[in-house]
């Protein structure tokens, strides 16, 4: 236990700010969910929403200091590369049919 007031008013301060964390990094998962299912359901309007609203999210947390910014950029990245290859697979499944070969 904390003895004197500036360690306790770092207690008071350490659960506040974990809180607020936690939060923030509770809202970026249900956006990431939200992202997911839409990416699921091959909706790719609602997606590209999803993920605008992710990523505005993570860069917003990203400048608060609660996840890195390098964490950020990495699962932005990882993100996008998830909605354009979900594209491109829906996109070459169906350029394969009704085509004539020689």
């Amino acid at each position: 236990m904390a003895h004197s007031i500036s360690a306790k008013k770092r207690v008071r301060q350490n659960l506040k700010a974990r809180a607020r964390n936690r939060y923030r990094k509770e809202q970026l998962k249900d956006k990431q969910k939200a992202f997911a299912a839409a990416l699921g359901a091959s909706d790719w309007k609602k997606a590209e929403e999803a993920l605008n609203q992710t990523v505005q999210h993570m860069d917003r947390i990203s400048t608060k200091g609660t996840i890195h910014r390098n964490t950020a950029s990495r699962k932005r990245s990882r993100l996008v590369k998830r909605l354009n290859a979900a594209r491109k697979a829906t996109t070459t499944a169906g350029a394969g049919k009704g085509t004539k070969t020689a």
